[in-house]
């Protein structure tokens, strides 16, 4: 997290990363008739390349099918990559064999979008917070009661709620619960795939800032997925913008939300409200239809060539149809001797 400036982030930055993603694919097959034969597969991640340092919260934010989700998946070999390179703290993730995964899935967590569907309704809250501890063999049983009363009073839940059962509780109080799960191992890296996106707006703030606090606390690094840009811009470090699969730009949150580069980004941003200026919400809200690009979001199992958002951006030309854009830095930026720029992949890119 930084302190509005992007100084915590460009620190953080100067050291290794603890998560490395390079040209990372991820398909699924398309199957069809009576024998399930594969006729096609749809590329949900498409050559995706980033890094997460210690301590930074990175967020991918894009439309629904756009491959956050799977990104994140993946990376955690939760799914399993179909092309690319996975490391952790310098160490490849692919390949791994069960056991070598479990020892480094210590360090890496998730907290799921659903905090209805990931907890299992038949243990009681402390066995789902206690699971983890006895996967991973840490601690005695007594010593893994404490833990777990810990944790609880860490997300703002008591330790007696450990006798409880997921039904007894309210969607922000389950993701809670989901989160003291998450820490249990006192991971260095955890994946938060939508994690207030099921719960009320009263209380997806509360949530917001408690990972916040605990990044704060335990200098995590979060790979945060959100369609909320208002939240990703309060919690983020750097934003990258994913459309069918690919990056579109990446770079620091206040930079990308200041003065976005690719149309697609430039589109979100218009269409979504400003929470920090009330006096335009109105305003904005009535132009969303008319800033976002027309046209539907194409077929995942049949991606237009070239740029992938062409088909919906009114500055498309022949090129975007021909080749695919690079992620860089826009003409003239590479000149800049400044840390705090996007990198943008995008023939026409915003002045």
């Amino acid at each position: 997290m930084t302190d509005g400036t992007g100084r915590a982030a460009h620190h953080n930055r100067r050291r290794s990363p603890l998560v490395e993603v390079r040209d990372l694919v991820k398909s699924f097959p398309v199957r069809a008739g009576v024998f399930r034969r594969q006729v096609g597969e749809i590329q949900a991640v498409a050559g995706v390349s980033f890094d997460v340092h210690p301590g930074e919260t990175l967020s991918l934010v894009g439309e629904s099918g756009s491959g956050k989700s799977t990104t994140g998946r993946t990376l955690l070999r939760l799914e399993e990559p179909t092309a690319g390179e996975l490391r952790f703290d310098g160490r490849s993730l692919v390949g791994l064999d069960t056991a070598a995964l479990r020892g480094l899935r210590r360090d890496m967590q998730m907290i799921f979008q659903d905090p209805y569907a990931s907890l299992n309704p038949r243990h009681t809250v402390g066995a789902l917070v206690r699971e983890p501890l006895e996967i991973h063999r840490i601690g005695t049983p007594a010593e893994r009661d404490r833990r777990v009363a810990e944790l609880l009073e860490r997300v703002g839940l008591a330790p007696s709620h450990a006798r409880r059962f997921p039904y007894e509780f309210s969607g922000g109080q389950r993701q809670r619960i989901g989160i003291a799960r998450a820490l249990a191992t006192s991971p260095r890296f955890i994946v938060a795939d939508e994690p207030i996106s099921a719960l009320d707006v009263s209380i997806q703030a509360q949530v917001v800032n408690l990972l916040a606090e605990l990044q704060e606390e335990r200098g995590l690094a979060y790979l945060f997925i959100a369609h909320d840009l208002a939240m990703v811009r309060h919690i983020s470090d750097r934003v990258a913008v994913m459309v069918l699969g690919r990056i579109v730009e990446i770079g620091p949150a206040d930079v990308v939300f200041k003065r976005p580069r690719h149309p697609y980004t430039r589109a979100l941003l218009d269409a979504a409200p400003r929470v920090d200026d009330p006096t335009k919400r109105a305003r904005r809200a009535g132009s969303a239809l008319a800033t976002v690009p027309p046209g539907e979001l194409p077929d995942p199992a049949d991606p237009p060539s070239g740029c992938r958002y062409r088909t919906r951006c009114l500055s498309a030309t022949a090129v975007c149809a021909t080749e695919v854009p690079a992620l860089r830095l826009p003409p003239g930026e590479e000149l800049r001797e400044h840390p705090e720029r996007s990198e943008v992949a995008c023939h026409h890119p915003l002045a």
